[in-house]
């Protein structure tokens, strides 16, 4: 392919949420694993202020070569309005890698956006993204579905009192998981076994976002299985996580490494081929495309495989288990990126074809 033929990546990384140092470590790697003879990639940094720029560190790193990119990348560099920062340059095709995640990126916010500009992009489109960012809406639409979770309770800010937390031990005992409904890599997630452990988990969760979500605590392993595809996604071979941690959250995740990934999971061949069907059938009610991570506890002697949540951006770190699961199965990192950019091209060729215009 000469290089008048690559195709343009637009990389955004970065963004405002709190999971923004997580984006700009998936985007390195991503970066470090694009195939230059088919890829143009121009980064774009989106500060955590909401400023857009020309991600200039970035781009000489990748202008060096695969080495010289840091393992984490600075969002800083010369601003540039936004429209102008996903507009084609040059001849052939441009494709947008949003490598945000969490909310104004992975909530359909930056999806919207690139709707408008009738740019592909990799990933769920608007609906997917904004149901599955919403913890507290996922649950209704995956139970309308008949996929199996775990007992919650849903509340805003505005409906929160001095009563709820007893409520909350009332109606779903101890000890319960707390969270924010719209934010991912466990940021903000308690673990409360008191009343008063629940009031300062609320207070907690509600300082990201005036949608809470409160969960029982299950006693079961924590399985995930990554999903690839749009009209036809296959699910990849099931992992399992032993947390380091009390619970497998941000440090678990993205700075202590304490976790244990098992890949693939100790399941039966009966238990592998339910909870992929179970995996897809998640991805498909929520409406994704692209990519996701579906997580689920496995209560082995009890209810069997729940859903915990459906991740449209599961991040691309050396730890993260969604390209672990998919290399398992068979794939490379760098044909992983290949399939995503293909699949971004194939929805946005049906959606034009498909919508009046």
């Amino acid at each position: 392919m000469s290089p008048d033929e690559r195709i343009h990546l637009i990389v955004l990384f970065g963004g405002q949420s709190a999971e923004h140092d997580v984006s700009c470590t998936t985007a390195a790697h991503v970066l470090r694993a694009a195939d230059p003879a088919k890829y143009r990639i121009t980064p774009i940094g989106i500060g955590r202020d909401g400023r857009w720029s020309l991600a200039s560190g970035a781009q000489a790193a990748l202008e060096s070569g695969p080495e010289a990119i840091p393992g984490h990348l600075d969002a800083g560099g010369t601003v540039v309005e936004p429209t102008l920062a996903i507009s084609p340059s040059g001849s052939g095709t441009t494709v947008v890698v949003p490598l945000l995640h969490g909310p104004l990126g992975e909530d359909g916010t930056v999806q919207g956006m690139l709707e408008l500009a009738d740019l592909p992009y990799v990933g769920t489109g608007v609906l997917g993204s904004a149901v599955a960012m919403d913890k507290a809406m996922a649950k209704v639409v995956t139970a309308q579905h008949g996929i199996p979770q775990a007992r919650h309770l849903a509340f805003r800010a505005s409906d929160i009192g001095p009563g709820t937390p007893q409520h909350v031990v009332d109606s779903l005992g101890l000890p319960v998981f707390v969270k924010p409904a719209n934010m991912g890599s466990s940021v903000g997630v308690s673990k409360a076994k008191t009343v008063e452990g629940v009031r300062d988990a609320i207070e907690v969760a509600l300082s990201y976002d005036e949608w809470i979500v409160v969960e029982e605590a299950i006693d079961g392993r924590e399985i995930e299985v990554g999903v690839l595809g749009n009209l036809h996604p296959t699910a990849s071979l099931p992992g399992e996580i032993v947390p380091g941690a009390e619970f497998y959250d941000y440090a678990d995740k993205y700075v202590d490494d304490g976790s244990q990934a098992l890949i693939p999971a100790p399941l039966t061949p009966e238990q592998t081929a339910e909870v992929q069907a179970l995996a897809v059938r998640a991805f498909q009610a929520m409406r994704c495309e692209g990519l996701s991570r579906v997580d689920f506890f496995f209560e082995e002697h009890g209810r069997g495989f729940l859903l915990n949540e459906v991740n449209t951006m599961p991040g691309f770190t050396p730890i993260s288990m969604y390209p672990k699961l998919w290399i398992a199965s068979g794939m490379t990192y760098s044909g992983l990126i290949d399939e995503l950019v293909r699949l971004a091209l194939e929805r946005h060729t049906r959606r034009r074809r498909n919508t009046a215009r």
